[in-house]
């Protein structure tokens, strides 16, 4: 849960700082989907707390580093935003660094 709340926040974000000015309310600079963003940064913030009762720092740390994986994704998908090679290789030692943290290699 603290993985997809991050995204979602990183999303909304994006699109709240992607409105016209007509419609920024927030500052002059934001849209409403910005306060929304925020509100799943906070409840991110609140799941990753519960993780940590359940797990050790350290693997509750490591698990989080797929919010960057799904960050990348969104941001190819939702925005039509490019991924080059060398992101995508980024990707993939996350994958293979999360799997030696966590014992899954191991």
């Amino acid at each position: 849960m603290v993985v997809i709340a991050n995204v979602l926040g990183n999303v909304f974000m994006k699109l709240g700082s992607s409105v016209d000015a007509r419609h920024a309310y927030i500052l002059g600079v934001f849209g409403w989907q910005s306060v929304l963003g925020i509100c799943f940064f906070a409840s991110g913030v609140v799941f990753y707390g519960l993780a940590l009762k359940l797990l050790p720092l350290y693997a509750a740390q490591a698990v989080v580093t797929l919010q960057f994986v799904g960050v990348i994704l969104a941001a190819a998908i939702l925005f039509g935003e490019a991924i080059d090679m060398h992101q995508w290789m980024g990707v993939a030692f996350i994958g293979i660094g999360l799997s030696l943290v966590t014992g899954l290699l191991g």
